[in-house]
């Protein structure tokens, strides 16, 4: 059975995707900037920079880099001056993120929104964490309506387990797994998700297998150097279900950065991977079919969204109780979508 698949499209079976890649722009810049994973880093530079200027910055012997794991076992085990830095950060972090989220809600798409979901790198640590919550406090003590939370799942699980929302449910019939893939500007993530449909129908119990991540940007690979290394991660899952006793659906899900044509390539916004990603002559579906053209006896179908899309679809099952959501990512770059739930869907 072939499916025709609309790439990056506004009606999935669960949601509508109202708006997502939002660009917004002020006259520094792209607003979401002041929400990524740099700008916290870029604030958390200037304040041991004008503390080192003062004569004492109390996070000298953690050198220039700074884990996430490591401001986390700060804030939870370092001295209390090295923790004040922390929060410091994440306070003015938190203000500039109210001030983000403030801006979406004005926009006609997000008008309406009872609840934001955050993921992306940033929200995988504690750091993450009271960033969210702080920013959630600012905004009801402004007396906006808003449940702002962390998303669900670790986002490096989010990003594969939202692929399986991508399918249509025919294609779930006698199999009990899908693959997945998760594009970033610094990783690509490969993972099986387990379906767990006896479990809960509305694939709210999805799980994370298996999962493989390889860190591009420090091989700074050709474009096609790129897509044969994600074609034979993809195989090599391929096999590795096969020897757990996995039924592979003949599908593979992707999220990827920017704006996705309904044919499958990037109009823009993928800047930030290896190589020209929007040129017209360039379509990773296409690629990855031909790479893979069978998944067992069938043949294998290829659906693309929005990395943030993707995230964002992880929560499906648990937003039952709104009717209007959105994700943002904080990581390269803030990625953000706003749904509807679909109550016929």
């Amino acid at each position: 059975m072939t499916l025709s698949i609309v790439h990056g499209g506004p009606t999935l079976a669960a949601v509508t995707v109202d708006a997502y890649n939002a660009e917004l722009r002020d006259g520094e810049g792209f607003i979401g900037d002041r929400a990524s994973s740099r700008a916290f880093k870029s604030l958390l530079d200037d304040i041991r920079e004008r503390l080192a200027d003062a004569g004492h910055d109390p996070l000298a012997q953690e050198g220039d880099e700074i884990s996430k794991p490591a401001l986390d076992k700060l804030l939870a085990d370092g001295s209390p001056e090295a923790a004040g830095v922390v929060h410091t950060a994440i306070e003015e972090f938190a203000q500039e993120f109210a001030t983000v989220v403030r801006r979406f809600l004005k926009l006609k798409e997000w008008r309406g929104t009872e609840r934001i979901v955050v993921g992306g790198g940033l929200r995988g640590s504690r750091v993450g964490e009271l960033a969210v919550g702080r920013t959630a406090v600012l905004l009801h003590a402004e007396g906006i309506k808003l449940d702002l939370q962390p998303i669900r799942h670790d986002p490096d699980e989010a990003g594969l387990i939202g692929g399986a929302h991508l399918a249509p449910s025919w294609i779930f019939a006698g199999h009990d797994s899908i693959l997945a893939m998760d594009i970033g500007g610094t990783n690509v993530r490969v993972g099986i998700v387990a379906l767990n449909l006896k479990r809960a129908a509305n694939l709210s119990r999805a799980a994370v297998s298996h999962s493989e991540a390889w860190r591009h940007r420090d091989d700074a690979p050709t474009r096609d150097e790129a897509v044969d290394r994600i074609a034979a991660m993809l195989k090599a899952m391929v096999k590795r279900a096969g020897k757990g006793g996995l039924d592979l659906a003949p599908f593979i899900a992707i999220g990827c950065p920017g704006l996705i044509a309904p044919d499958g390539r990037i109009e823009r916004g993928g800047q930030n991977l290896p190589g020209n990603w929007e040129h017209d002559s360039f379509n990773l579906p296409d690629r990855l079919r031909a790479a893979i053209p069978r998944i067992g006896s069938h043949e294998t179908q290829v659906a693309m969204h929005n990395d943030a899309v993707v995230q964002g679809l992880s929560q499906v099952p648990f937003m039952q109780d709104v009717g209007f959501w959105g994700v943002m990512t904080i990581g390269t770059g803030l990625g953000n979508a706003r749904f509807t739930n679909r109550r016929d869907g």
